[in-house]
């Protein structure tokens, strides 16, 4: 915006303002949810989560949004500088890498629900499809640096692998911030993708265990008929969530960033707090959809 005359973008430090007014939107969110679960859910409908059947998995849905955010910003993105070897990362935009870490985490996720039905297998796993989906992409851009431009892997902000302790200096260009996939950067997209695809995944988990009740009471069916529907529509609203959060990481990151090595990773407060605001407001209308009617 400095182009514009507006204010130039960046900085590391928290809106103090901006975050109390989020903090009050969330809370308003959370609340406005206990008060028509109280009015709208009728008797035993949740068996005996009655009384916290839809605060509970707002909740689960914030924490869900957050680690998204938090996630994402582990994951080294260089977008075009990257595919022209000028920068260290990924040659994408966040909210791509960040969307498709998500969906390999929610389809096993999804899977790992629908065979063992237990909270925990099924929220691991999803984290477990993140990360192995960032792994095999790292690798294969790493690969591709090397084998196919033949540039070593240097970071442009640190010196030395804080992991390895391998040195860079020496083997970035000149011109360039760096290039490749350090050990680092590796690392931070694997913890990324799971962490992502774990909050993805919590968030999925959490609308289903909504949808699948709520949907047999509205439509009067029996629960192996309504099943496929409720998965459908928690997936997409479970992706819909995991755009959202990405994109705020995005605007947050404005740009590239290598890693949790990264000065820009000092960001990560204010794009947890915008994402768990974004994220409870979305999941007050999510739930809504189906409980309200």
């Amino acid at each position: 915006m400095s182009a514009l005359g507006g204010q130039a973008r960046g900085g590391d430090g928290i809106n103090w303002k901006g975050t109390a007014v989020g903090i009050f939107i969330l809370l308003v969110a959370i609340l406005i949810t206990y008060a028509l679960e109280q009015s709208l859910i009728p008797p035993g409908l949740f068996g005996s989560l009655q009384g916290v059947a839809l605060v509970v998995p707002l909740i689960g849905i914030i924490v869900g949004g957050a680690l998204i955010g938090f996630g994402v910003h582990f994951v080294p993105v260089g977008g075009a500088p990257a595919a022209m070897g000028q920068a260290p990362g990924i040659a994408t935009g966040v909210a791509m890498l960040a969307a498709g870490a998500g969906l390999a985490g929610l389809f096993g996720g999804a899977w790992a629900w629908e065979t063992t039905h237990d909270f925990w297998i099924t929220i691991i796993g999803g984290g477990i499809g993140g990360g192995l989906m960032m792994a095999i992409t790292c690798l294969m851009v790493n690969l591709t640096y090397v084998f196919a431009m033949g540039v070593p892997s240097a970071s442009g902000k640190v010196a030395k692998d804080p992991i390895t302790g391998f040195t860079f200096p020496e083997f970035k260009s000149q011109g360039t911030e760096g290039h490749g996939l350090p050990f680092i950067s590796y690392f931070g997209g694997v913890v990324g993708g799971f962490l992502a695809a774990l909050g993805g995944t919590l968030v999925y988990l959490e609308l289903l265990l909504v949808y699948q009740p709520g949907l047999e009471k509205l439509l009067g069916i029996d629960a192996g008929s309504v099943a496929p529907l409720a998965v459908s529509l928690a997936g997409i609203f479970a992706i819909g969530f995991f755009l959202v959060n990405a994109v705020l990481s995005a605007y947050n990151i404005t740009g590239t960033i290598e890693g949790p090595h990264d000065p820009k990773f000092k960001r990560v407060p204010r794009a947890i707090i915008g994402c768990a605001v974004a994220s409870a407001v979305c999941g007050l209308v999510a739930i809504l959809t189906v409980v309200a009617l």
